[in-house]
């Protein structure tokens, strides 16, 4: 006999709903979701399962962003809810909204939702959610924010480039250099007006261009001719707007730097974390720390997932059919739902291997060339829905990747 603990948690309390196996309401408790309140919660499922003579606990609640975190993992790691046999599971939320329309008169309510999570254990046919080890959490709360920065970065870069065309409005189209660079950056958040760098002799450019950037351009002549061009090429602005735009540019390229010592630091805490993780994904040609410990981090132990399509659905890497009568689309979009973390490392890993590893590179190049539009796009999510397939291979084996595109012991 098992006891069912449904818990509808917020970030202020925890609302828990205490059902047998004939789906009888044993007890119901509010306390606060803190860690007093978990250590009575607690007590009372140890009070209750005695009273009951029941002989194992089964505990869930809701994935609710990051206040179902804590109790969850108190729950998984505590002693003495060990000795009845306790398992702990985090559930999609869409889960329970789907199981809780066949109580179409129920209300809305937190109490109401403790006792549908609780109904929803009792059915069973939950998969574990796997409750990570200390170097996991760490892992994934790293990996995570790391995503979190490079959309940062992304943003800010798309800012820079409106405020570039603002103040030179030809320079993307005639600077065949990337303007991300530290020396052009710094070049364009310099108080020089349009004007100024266009009478500029290219032999001053030049040596800016030389000393600032330490000899690494190629060719620092033809470099300086298309900047002068592209300052003639472009609109002029009032020296009012033009100084304000100035200001825009260099706050601009501070948030850059800043977000780019940020991912450094992160990177590196990353790589500090994964020397004590031994894996074979980083046999990979391709694959770094990095997009090693995103991979890691979201998918945890790999025998949670039946097999490598079932990664592929977690992770989003999914096509719905279109169908009705003799009817097939073959335009399929690709699935919105999923670990949207697990998905991004997972194309991130794609794009690099195809660019190292001849197998992955064919076939990234075959599905390029089999539509119009969006070629890139397409093909990378497919070669990452491929990857997949070898990534599952190898932590379900613990076995390391050939270059032939075997894998072997």
């Amino acid at each position: 006999m098992k006891l069912f603990v449904g818990i509808d948690v917020s970030s202020k309390d925890l609302q828990a709903c205490f059902m047998n196996q004939e789906g009888e309401t044993l007890k119901t408790l509010s306390v606060a979701n803190n860690l007093p309140g978990a250590v009575l919660l607690r007590d009372t499922m140890v009070e209750v399962t005695r009273l009951h003579r029941l002989k194992a606990i089964r505990i869930g609640m809701e994935a609710t962003s990051v206040y179902s975190w804590h109790p969850a993992l108190f729950f998984d790691q505590d002693e003495t809810l060990n000795q009845w046999d306790t398992k702990v599971y985090v559930i999609n939320p869409r889960q329970i909204k789907n199981f809780k329309k066949a109580y179409a008169e129920m209300d809305k309510t937190d109490p109401k939702d403790a006792w549908v999570i609780a109904d929803r254990l009792r059915f069973g046919r939950l998969k574990k959610t796997l409750i990570m080890s200390e170097q996991y959490q760490a892992l994934q709360r790293l990996t995570r924010m790391r995503f979190h920065v490079t959309q940062n970065m992304t943003r800010e870069k798309q800012v820079f480039l409106q405020h570039l065309f603002y103040k030179c409005s030809a320079f993307t189209t005639e600077v065949d250099s990337s303007v991300f660079g530290n020396t052009l950056m710094d070049f364009l958040t310099e108080a020089y007006s349009l004007d100024e760098i266009a009478q500029m002799p290219v032999e001053d450019l030049v040596d800016y261009l030389k000393t600032k950037g330490r000899n690494r351009f190629a060719n620092p002549e033809c470099l300086a001719s298309s900047i002068k061009k592209a300052a003639r090429s472009s609109y002029r602005l009032s020296k009012c707007v033009e100084d304000s735009i100035n200001i825009l540019l260099a706050t601009s390229v501070e948030a850059i730097r800043q977000l780019e010592r940020q991912l450094k630091q992160i990177d590196q805490a990353i790589t500090r974390v994964m020397d004590g993780i031994p894996n074979t994904l980083m046999t990979i040609p391709g694959i770094g720390p990095v997009t090693c410990a995103g991979i890691l981090a979201e998918i945890g132990d790999i025998d949670r997932f039946d097999g490598q399509a079932a990664i592929a659905k977690y992770a989003g890497l999914t096509w719905g059919r279109h169908q009705s009568g003799d009817y097939e689309a073959e335009d399929r979009k690709l699935g919105k739902e999923g670990n949207r973390y697990l998905r991004y490392y997972l194309i991130e890993a794609a794009n690099q291997v195809r660019r190292h590893d001849a197998t992955y590179s064919a076939y990234y190049s075959k599905k390029y060339r089999e539509v119009p539009k969006h070629k890139h796009k397409r093909a990378l999510v497919l070669t990452a829905r491929k990857l997949v397939r070898l990534i599952d291979a190898l932590l379900r084996n613990n076995q390391i990747y050939a270059p032939e595109g075997k894998v072997t012991r």
